[in-house]
């Protein structure tokens, strides 16, 4: 006859059988290693890197709304989609080659009373206020600039 065989292999003097502490320790970190990668996955999966268009958000100060960018071609494809819905347009540029300008410090004024202040995200700017002319008061690096426009006009630059 044959040598008797276990009737497991896993119980029969393995150290490493499935029920051990080093088969559960492999276990756990088998486990731990997959929900790491897992989540990794998925949070790789949802997280964009900020884009410029995104960043073009519509703010509200009293009566006045506005919106600025301009700088990346998709800025400027989402700015003139929402044209119709503002009725003001101020172009920042500098030089004699009309570079673009962001971070200027606007303040919008109306009979010499503030109506909204704020710091342009991009060149362009979108306005949205209630009928009327107004003065616009820019400032970029320390050199302020103004001028006035009126509703309707969505053209307007200021050139440093």
């Amino acid at each position: 006859m044959d040598k008797p065989q276990s009737f497991n292999p896993y119980l029969s003097g393995n150290p490493r059988t499935l029920f051990s502490r080093q088969s559960r320790a492999t276990r756990r970190r088998r486990i731990l290693a997959a929900t790491l990668i897992g989540t990794s996955l998925v949070i790789a999966a949802t997280w964009r890197p900020a884009q410029a268009a995104e960043e073009m958000v519509i703010r509200t100060m009293g009566p006045v709304s506005y919106v600025c960018g301009g700088v990346a071609e998709d800025e400027r494809a989402k700015l003139t989609e929402q044209e119709k819905n503002f009725n003001m347009g101020i172009l920042f540029t500098q030089g004699p080659n009309g570079e673009y300008l962001s971070e200027v410090d606007v303040k919008l004024t109306r009979d010499g009373q503030p109506v909204a202040n704020f710091k342009a995200g991009g060149p362009r700017c979108l306005i949205r206020a209630p009928e009327g002319s107004y003065n616009i008061e820019a400032t970029y690096k320390g050199q302020p600039k103004s001028m006035k426009i009126s509703t309707g006009t969505r053209n307007a630059q200021l050139r440093w």
